[in-house]
């Protein structure tokens, strides 16, 4: 119980944020220390794997919850949203990810950009 609060609180917001390599350092760094106070095992002590612990918990690697996607997501269901009934005349309205996709075709940005902060906030700031 304790201890799907404390990954559910380390994983909050996990599915808005990229999620690079320091990131996963620091959060399995976290997890471990985590596991280690909750089982009440001392590194210095005694020399038990992280993983050994792990499983006595009942848990799995804390960045295989990460990548996990489930279909009940809630980022998913939001993206992928389709409103039901009949369109009203006219032009249909644009949606968020359109929107997105256009203002990065105009400033020449793609995805991986957006992982390298310096370059993304440089061509966002270039007029």
């Amino acid at each position: 119980m304790y201890s799907s609060c404390v990954r559910s609180s380390m994983l909050h917001g996990s599915k808005t944020w990229p999620v690079r390599k320091e990131n996963e350092v620091a959060l399995q760094r976290a997890e471990v220390r985590m596991v280690r106070w909750m089982c009440d095992v001392k590194l210095q002590v005694t020399r038990v794997p992280s993983k050994e612990l792990r499983g006595r918990l009942g848990l799995d690697d804390i960045i295989s919850v990460l990548r996990q996607k489930e279909d009940n997501d809630y980022m998913k269901i939001c993206l992928e949203y389709e409103v039901e009934g009949a369109r009203p005349r006219g032009r249909p309205k644009k949606t968020w990810r359109e929107i997105v996709e256009k203002d990065c075709r105009a400033r020449g940005l793609n995805r991986e950009d957006a992982m390298d902060r310096r370059r993304w906030r440089k061509q966002i700031r270039d007029d």
